[in-house]
């Protein structure tokens, strides 16, 4: 197994939810964690909980528009500069809006996308060239069952799902002869505010806890060095998204 202490890791979407169950399982692991997310504030308090829980944590909270070109770009040379080389990425930061494609302004189509898979793209992009350089490194596209079936209202947010699963995919045939793994998520729901925030009637009992996900997260990244796990489906018990 593939020791992650010490790794310095890149969370993004890091604040609430999988995110930050990843951040905190991460920091037990030992690794060094940024907490990338839009809201800095919710991101400091994140990372200040890990540390009360954990005292040996090493965390930093950074905020960052992953959907803009510069400011992704700035967010990995200021962390190579600042904290070292980059080890693992994990594209987690995501959105939603749950409307019929009558009600779904094009800017929020737009918005979906953005996040969701030219996000991924673009911490992809730019730190591959870093982790070539050091010989590897693993990047997790954290997907969904929405990337394998579809239902009503979602166009938007199935479409930029269907689009990660086959970026990760593709991104996997691309750099695995450079030393670097790319493992596609396909996550079932979890009792996390973005389903909560969405559908306050959801009965959690069909959901799964964001840690045991973060948990399996762990498991794939640890796997040793000769082998890669391209695609893994993490799923609640209970949950009816996925057969």
């Amino acid at each position: 197994m593939t020791t992650l202490k010490d790794k310095l890791v890149i969370v993004t979407g890091g604040a609430r939810g999988l995110g930050a169950a990843l951040c905190e399982r991460l920091a037990q692991e030992g690794s060094k964690v940024v907490c990338v997310d839009l809201k800095l504030e919710l991101a400091q308090e994140t990372c200040a909980r890990i540390r009360d829980k954990h005292r040996d944590a090493v965390n930093w909270a950074c905020p960052a528009d992953i959907g803009d070109a510069q400011q992704v770009e700035t967010l990995v040379r200021e962390v190579t500069e600042r904290y070292g080389p980059i080890d693992i990425v994990i594209n987690n930061a995501g959105v939603d809006i749950t409307l019929s494609i009558d009600e779904l302004a094009v800017d929020d189509f737009d918005r979906v996308v953005q996040t969701n898979l030219r996000g991924p793209f673009l911490l992809s992009k730019y730190v591959a060239p870093h982790m070539r350089e050091r010989g590897g490194g693993h990047i997790v596209n954290i997907a969904s069952t929405a990337a394998k079936r579809a239902w009503p209202n979602a166009s938007a947010y199935h479409a930029s799902k269907w689009g990660l699963l086959g970026l990760s995919h593709a991104l996997h045939a691309e750099l695995r002869p450079q030393g670097i793994k790319v493992t596609a998520v396909v996550a079932g729901g979890m009792r996390t505010p973005f389903l909560f925030d969405r559908f306050p009637d959801i009965d959690p009992e069909v959901l799964q806890e964001p840690a045991d996900v973060a948990e399996a997260i762990a498991g794939v990244l640890k796997v040793g060095g000769a082998t890669v796990i391209p695609e893994v489906m993490i799923l609640p018990m209970r949950e009816t998204s996925w057969p």
